[in-house]
C-alpha cells in the first residue's frame, strides 16, 4: 500500500489512513453531539447552554491532554499514546451514553475530550517523523482531512441516524468506530515510534526543558495557530446562524450550503498539501492564503444579497483557509524530532484555544456589531497572523 516517492521513502499510506480515519473519529466524538442539543437538554433537565458548555469542557481538555501527550511520546514513544488514546475514547463515549445525570455526562465528555487531545498532536508528529521533508505538507493535510469530513459526513449521518437510536445510541456508535480505529493504528504504527531518523532511540535521553523548546520561531506559529483557528471558528460556529439570519432559511435549507462549505475545506486541505510541499517558504505560503480567506470573509460577511453569491463566498473561505493549514502544520513539524511531539502537542493546545475563544470573541461582536462586524474581525486577524508567521 506504500508508494515510494522522489527522495525514496515511502509514503505510509497505511498509516496515513489509519490516522485520518482516527483524526474523523476524535472530531466526532464531540461534533456529532451538535444536532442533539436541544434533545440532550430535555433528557438530562438542563438548559440548551448547558449542553453547549460540554464542548468548551472538552475542548479544555483536549489541549491540556496534547500538551502532556505530546510531551510524554518524546520520551517514551507514540504507539501507546495513540492506541491507548483512540481506545480510552471509546470507554468515555460509552460513559457519555450510560450516564444518567447531567454531571455524569459533563465528566465523561471531559475525559472524551482528554483521550481526543492525546491523539492529536501525537498523531501529527508520528506522521511527521515517517515522511520525507518534501512531502510532509501533503502527508498532513490527508490526515488533517479527517476533520473535514466529520462536517461533511459526521454530523449529518449522526443525525440522520438519532433519528432512530437517540443520541446515546450514536455516541455508542462513536465509541465502536474509536474501537476500529485504536485497531488500525495498532496495525499501522511501530513498537517503537518516537524514535529519531539520524538519532538515538526515544528515552535515551531527557528532553529539553520547555524554555528551550519554546523558541522564538515556534512561539510565533504557535500565535499564528491561535489566529487561524479563531477565523476559522468563527464561521465555522456562526455560518448556519448567519444564512438563517441573513436569508431565513431554515435548519433543513442549511443542510446543502453547510456540505459545500465543508466540501470547501476538504479540497483545500488537500490541494493545500501540494502547494505546502511545492514551496521552500512554508511560511509564506501559509500567510498568502491565509490572506486571502480574510479578504473573502470581509466579501462574505459584507455582501448578503444573495444566497447564491453567499454560498459560494462561504465555500471559497473555507477553501483558502484550509489551503494555509498543511503549510503551517508543517512548518511546525519541521521542530527537531526529540521535542517534535511536544511541538504538535502545543499546536493541538493552541488550536483549542482558538476554538474557545472563537465562540467567546464571535458572540462578543455579534452581540454588539452584528454579523457585519465578522469581516473586518476576521481580516484583522489573519493580518495578524500572517505578519506573526513571517516575523
Amino acid at each position: 500500500m506504500s508508494r515510494k516517492g522522489p527522495l525514496g521513502r515511502a509514503m505510509p499510506w497505511a498509516l496515513i489512513v489509519a490516522s485520518g480515519f482516527s483524526m474523523l473519529v476524535v472530531t466526532a466524538g464531540g461534533t456529532t453531539r451538535a444536532p442533539f442539543m436541544l434533545v440532550m437538554a430535555d433528557d438530562l433537565a438542563v438548559d440548551v447552554a448547558d449542553v453547549a458548555f460540554l464542548l468548551a469542557v472538552a475542548s479544555v481538555a483536549w489541549g491540556l491532554a496534547s500538551f502532556v501527550s505530546g510531551a510524554g511520546s518524546d520520551r517514551w514513544g507514540r504507539r501507546g499514546f495513540l492506541v491507548g488514546g483512540t481506545a480510552a475514547l471509546a470507554v468515555a463515549l460509552s460513559g457519555v451514553a450510560w450516564a444518567e445525570s447531567y454531571w455524569g455526562v459533563l465528566g465523561w465528555s471531559f475525559l472524551a475530550g482528554a483521550c481526543s487531545g492525546i491523539y492529536t498532536g501525537v498523531s501529527l508528529a508520528e506522521i511527521s517523523l515517517r515522511v520525507d521533508k518534501a512531502r510532509l505538507a501533503r502527508a498532513l493535510g490527508w490526515v488533517m482531512s479527517g476533520q473535514s469530513l466529520t462536517l461533511l459526513i459526521g454530523v449529518p449521518l449522526a443525525a440522520w441516524v438519532g433519528e432512530t437510536i437517540g443520541w446515546r445510541g450514536v455516541h455508542l456508535g462513536v465509541a465502536g468506530l474509536a474501537v476500529v480505529a485504536a485497531v488500525g493504528l495498532f496495525a499501522t504504527t511501530r513498537p517503537v515510534t518516537a524514535m529519531k531518523r539520524d538519532g538515538p532511540a526515544a528515552g535515551a535521553a531527557r528532553p529539553p526543558p520547555l524554555r528551550q523548546i519554546l523558541s522564538a520561531p515556534v512561539i510565533r506559529l504557535l500565535g499564528s495557530v491561535l489566529g487561524e483557528r479563531i477565523c476559522f471558528g468563527i464561521v465555522s460556529v456562526f455560518y448556519a446562524t448567519f444564512l438563517q439570519t441573513a436569508h431565513g432559511l431554515s435548519i433543513r435549507d442549511v443542510a446543502i450550503p453547510l456540505a459545500i462549505y465543508a466540501l470547501g475545506n476538504i479540497a483545500g486541505t488537500i490541494i493545500g498539501g501540494r502547494i505546502g510541499d511545492a514551496f521552500a517558504n512554508r511560511r509564506l505560503t501559509f500567510a498568502l492564503s491565509l490572506l486571502a480567506s480574510g479578504a473573502v470573509a470581509l466579501a462574505l460577511f459584507g455582501l448578503t444579497d444573495s444566497l447564491t453569491l453567499t454560498v459560494a463566498l462561504g465555500v471559497a473561505y473555507s477553501f483558502t483557509n484550509a489551503l494555509s493549514r498543511p503549510a503551517l502544520m508543517a512548518a511546525m513539524a519541521e521542530a527537531p524530532a526529540d521535542v517534535r511531539g511536544t511541538v504538535m502537542g502545543l499546536n493541538s493546545t493552541s488550536a483549542s484555544a482558538g476554538w474557545l475563544l472563537a465562540a467567546t470573541v464571535g458572540g462578543w461582536t455579534l452581540a454588539a456589531i452584528g454579523f457585519a462586524g465578522f469581516g473586518p474581525l476576521i481580516a484583522a486577524l489573519t493580518l495578524c497572523a500572517a505578519l506573526t508567521a513571517l516575523a
